[in-house]
């Protein structure tokens, strides 16, 4: 088997992967990702015992068991060129052999479930909903340089998206559903939609400070697209990275966003971290 270079997998003198700081059992097979590094102490102040407390740059890890429920946490900071570092790295923990550098004969499927904020865009969801994102849909640029696979139901919602945004001649945007099982499980009962993942905070999801958009109307654009069931419900800068990433490696992921905004009512929750609050214990109560 093609043995990877020092240069492909970037390994510390520790025996560690390079970015995140950690050895393959520093983490659990349940892998929680936030973006803010002070959210990791936020969900593990929830776990009945930690092992286990690391932290490099913005990647902060805390692992821990609720019960027998072995689990990290683990921030990945702002983007998904940060989600490419930390999905390629904890790939790398449960699937490469460090020893030999080499890809292992049995690879092991990783959960990964994401809690982070986000904005709504249709009128009719609330601050304080606890949404799920049934698809993640990028308009930023990561996986132009993956090959990844779509499949038919992903292609035809993808087709009627890029129809209805083909005036944008600078968005090439890809789709990726989540994983079902988790779908179902930790997001039962929760709202579902599909959710935009920006390469930006301000222009990106349609903000404008000083500098001018170069979309007018830019949210009016998203929440008018409908397909059957489907349709555009919030605005964030993960998500899509993060289930196309997961798909292409072989592990199941999950986003649960807390809506902190209204973005057609011009609105921000005046208690964020109650709405956080409440989509962490939920998605815990519901792993354990």
């Amino acid at each position: 088997m093609q043995k990877l270079s020092e240069a492909d997998l970037i390994i510390n003198p520790d025996g560690s992967i390079y970015h995140l700081n950690l050895l393959p059992e520093d983490i659990a097979d349940t892998v929680i990702t936030v973006g803010d590094l002070d959210r990791v102490p936020e969900i593990s102040k929830h776990f009945d015992s930690i092992e286990l407390k690391k932290g490099k740059r913005e990647f902060i890890t805390h692992t821990g068991y609720i019960g027998k429920k072995r689990i990290t946490v683990i921030s990945t900071g702002i983007g998904t060129d940060n989600i490419d570092i930390v999905f390629n790295e904890l790939d790398a923990l449960v699937n490469i052999d460090f020893a030999t550098r080499t890809i292992k004969d049995e690879l092991k499927s990783l959960d990964i479930i994401r809690i982070g904020t986000s904005g709504a865009i249709q009128p009719d969801i609330p601050m304080g909903t606890i949404l799920v994102s049934s698809y993640g849909l990028g308009f930023d640029a990561l996986m132009n340089y993956y090959i990844h696979q779509v499949s038919g139901e992903e292609h035809s919602l993808l087709e009627s998206i890029k129809t209805h945004f083909s005036h944008i001649r600078s968005i090439h945007p890809y789709l990726t559903a989540a994983n079902d099982t988790l779908l179902q499980t930790i997001g039962k009962d929760m709202v579902q939609g599909i959710t935009i993942t920006a390469p930006g905070f301000y222009a990106p999801q349609g903000r404008q400070v000083r500098a001018k958009n170069a979309v007018p109307d830019f949210i009016s654009q998203l929440n008018s697209f409908a397909q059957g069931k489907h349709r555009i419900t919030n605005l964030e800068m993960e998500t899509a990275g993060i289930y196309a990433l997961a798909k292409t490696l072989g592990h199941q992921a999950l986003s649960v966003n807390a809506i902190l905004a209204s973005r057609v009512k011009f609105e921000f929750s005046s208690q964020p971290e109650k709405i956080v609050e409440k989509a962490i214990k939920t998605v815990l109560e519901r792993l354990a």
